[in-house]
């Protein structure tokens, strides 16, 4: 990834976007964290927020205007927060702080002409800055009377007249204020600020100034419109003319980047979804602390997150997609030591939710993708991640799985079924009864039994999932290019992308216009729909196999993220492979998001909602009902899915074709059982019953074991490929009862493979 691309991938999303509140003050007083503080009764340390940022902010937080209000999103769910109110109690029940400590001198000298709450304001900010600023005025009598009226006294304005002082500005009271001695000043300083509501037009009349600058005719005078009502304007005019004059001394350019001075929208995005609608504490007699809280507490600390809500890889791994994309970046650079972020890119699903939900269309799928590809080309990426599923798709797309055949006794196909690779793991009589049905009904259908190249696609392999396509596209072209009846929804969206010559066509739309099959359930019931991700932006699918269900009389229930907004099962992107324990969490939740039974039309997703012990039907065990295969059967381990498929190819070619199986291998003829401990650690391992067994021939065949004395258990290993696996097991007879397995990547020196 190139620093351009990271920035751009950061500038999406917006989490860290300024909250609109914040924009929309002239000021961008941190209003969330100001309220946070005040909702949790920390006044002391909220004041320090409105002292750090207002000007004269003894005086200003008491009369503050709160314009903030406009774009508090907290407006539309019972009315904006009291910010005003907020302030002004805060004011005046906090510790005073000590006025700001200035920077050190620029040697700049400003002189300010007027001390209306504008020029006073400009003078504090210059003050602060470091310029020696000095201000003229015939008194002070002009802010008084606009505080008082807003009931605030005039021993308050003079305690923040003495801050200024006690900041280093030097005070000119008692000035008579003349055209002569603003030209005469204008001599003696390096840039000047009239405050026009204190300077008459006779005395100052340098015209308007530039909206943006503040800037008059006159190189280095500065000046604010007249009869500004607003004291966070008049005091935000005083900080605009502050900029100027600091960009004019330093020479640089006066209207650059100059954006987000003021107020401006942000594109923060915050979603009341969640949100219960609250009124504001009533602040008419003022607040009390109780009250100060409640309605500080009212703030909804606006944030985006929404993909973080909805997704648990995103909220696994604590942080947002901004903050990814920089860890990705930094992984990547990385020459030497440890890459932190591999298991954060392996473990993403790559489903789409995020970018469903994200008001940017943000895809983390596709950043983390495009980072697999990487780590591949870079020869970085682990060999552990997806290992075991390719070697699955190998296997599906193999001798003892893969089968391309016209219909029995046909020598060409209109349509050809292509169920994926897990359906005929997972269900392999399900896929020979669909197979029937639609021989049945359509006459001429082939059938196709081979991996679609997800688990390629997802683990970054360009190069293998063009092999594999191209494979899949010759095969299909051998049987003259039929339509493609397809039923897993992931191998629908993967083949509509490889192979856009081809016509598509789900098996559930065709079912849908058939009607289901005369050996449909009748049973009928309540059950929970669980929409695949991959079907989620598919309506006519979601709409083709609720249909379906209608018409076996079963009521759908439609949990909180259906459709479009459906979740992943924990399988997408090979995270169970990369991450098995997020994998489960995100199939535990998604078992919990209904009471009812599951059905769903991914084969995957039933299996890993069914490992959580929760009941699902896949939807062919309702079309194609069948004893064992009820909502409470277990899902297949991964010997037996492999198991199953070459099973079904042999019973196919022989009850069908009426041709031989491929042979068996020599370790296929290993009798083995295994103890409760070995089948869990295969499972947890991905070690198949075929590696075993391999070891096992070898160690019958060579003798080449080790024996353990105290209970007779014998241990032997081979190391096939990259992985050596060792067995303990014990004779029993011409069988063996296996008692554990491991397995490891180290290359033991001087031993066999």
């Amino acid at each position: 990834m190139e620093q351009a691309e990271l920035r751009e991938l950061e500038s999406r999303c917006i989490q860290d976007e300024t909250p609109q509140c914040i924009a929309a003050c002239p000021l961008h007083v941190d209003a969330k964290t100001f309220c946070a503080l005040m909702g949790q009764r920390r006044v002391d340390k909220a004041w320090t927020i409105l002292a750090k940022t207002l000007p004269l902010p003894g005086v200003l937080a008491r009369i503050c205007d709160a314009p903030c209000k406009e774009a508090c999103i907290r407006k539309d769910a019972g009315g904006a927060i009291e910010m005003g109110c907020l302030e002004r109690f805060c004011a005046e029940n906090a510790k005073a702080v000590a006025p700001p400590r200035p920077l050190p001198s620029r040697r700049k000298r400003v002189t300010v002409v007027g001390a209306g709450l504008t020029g006073l304001c400009a003078a504090w900010e210059m003050t602060r800055r470091g310029f020696d600023v000095t201000l003229y005025c015939q008194s002070f009598d002009c802010a008084r009377a606009a505080l008082s009226e807003r009931g605030v006294s005039a021993e308050l304005l003079d305690k923040e007249i003495a801050s200024l002082v006690t900041m280093g500005a030097h005070l000119m009271p008692d000035t008579e204020i003349s055209s002569d001695l603003v030209e005469s000043l204008m001599e003696d300083c390096d840039a000047m600020f009239i405050d026009s509501d204190d300077v008459s037009s006779e005395v100052a009349d340098f015209g308007q100034p530039d909206g943006l600058t503040l800037g008059t005719q006159r190189a280095g005078v500065f000046t604010c419109r007249r009869d500004e009502s607003s004291p966070v304007f008049q005091a935000a005019a005083g900080r605009r003319a502050a900029n100027s004059i600091e960009r004019y001394t330093q020479g640089v350019s006066m209207v650059l980047k100059r954006e987000l001075e003021g107020p401006y929208k942000s594109r923060l995005f915050t979603s009341l979804a969640d949100v219960e609608s609250a009124p504001p504490v009533s602040c008419e007699a003022g607040y009390s602390e109780v009250e100060a809280k409640n309605e500080a507490k009212r703030c909804i600390q606006c944030e985006c997150m929404e993909c973080v809500k909805v997704c648990e890889y995103l909220h696994h791994f604590k942080g947002y997609p901004k903050v990814y994309a920089r860890q990705i970046y930094n992984n990547e650079s990385i020459v030497m030591g440890t890459r932190q972020a591999n298991t954060m890119i392996n473990s993403c699903m790559m489903c789409g939710l995020c970018e469903t939900v994200c008001p940017e269309d943000f895809d983390m799928g596709e950043v983390c993708l495009q980072a697999r590809r990487t780590m591949i080309e870079k020869g970085t990426m682990p060999q552990s991640a997806h290992e075991f599923a390719l070697r699955d798709m190998a296997f599906a797309n193999g001798e003892k799985s893969a089968l391309a055949r016209h219909a029995p006794g046909v020598q060409a196909s209109e349509y050809v079924f292509f169920p994926g690779c897990q359906l005929t793991a997972s269900g392999p009589d399900s896929v020979e009864a669909a197979y029937a049905d639609l021989r049945k009904r359509l006459s001429d259908v082939g059938l196709m039994l081979r991996c679609c190249g997800a688990p390629a696609h997802w683990a970054g392999r360009e190069a293998l999932m063009e092999e594999a396509m191209g494979e899949l596209r010759e095969t299909w072209q051998g049987l003259g290019s039929p339509k493609i009846i397809v039923a897993c929804p992931t191998c629908l969206k993967t083949l509509r992308a490889g192979l856009p010559e081809a016509e598509i066509v789900s098996h559930w739309s065709i079912l849908r216009a058939l009607g289901p099959a005369e050996c449909a359930s009748k049973a009928g019931g309540i059950m929970a729909i669980n929409d695949p991700c991959a079907a989620r932006h598919n309506a006519m699918l979601q709409e083709d196999v609720r249909a379906l269900l209608d018409g076996v009389g079963v009521e759908v229930v439609e949990p909180e993220f259906s459709g479009d907004r459906a979740k992943c099962c924990g399988y997408g992107g090979l995270l169970s492979e990369a991450n098995p324990s997020l994998a489960e969490s995100l199939a535990e939740k998604r078992a919990l998001a209904a009471e009812e039974d599951f059905v769903t039309y991914c084969v995957m997703c039933r299996d890993m909602i069914a490992k959580t012990g929760k009941k699902a039907l896949h939807l062919y065990d309702l079309l194609y009902p069948a004893e064992t295969r009820g909502a409470d059967r277990p899902s297949p381990g991964y010997s037996l899915r492999r198991e199953n498929r070459a099973r079904l190819k042999e019973r196919l070619l022989t009850d069908l074709w009426h041709e031989e199986g491929g042979s068996a291998e020599p370790f296929e003829a290993i009798q083995v059982r295994f103890s409760d401990l070995a089948a869990e650690n295969m499972e947890q391992r991905r070690i198949l019953v075929s590696d075993v067994q391999k070891v096992l021939l070898h160690a019958r065949d060579t003798g080449n074991m080790f024996v353990n004395k105290e209970n007779g258990h014998l241990l032997s290993y081979v190391r096939p490929v990259v992985v050596t696996y060792w067995v303990e097991f014990e004779r029993e007879g011409e069988a063996f009862l296996v008692h554990n397995v491991w397995s490891h990547r180290m290359h033991i020196m001087g031993g066999r493979k």
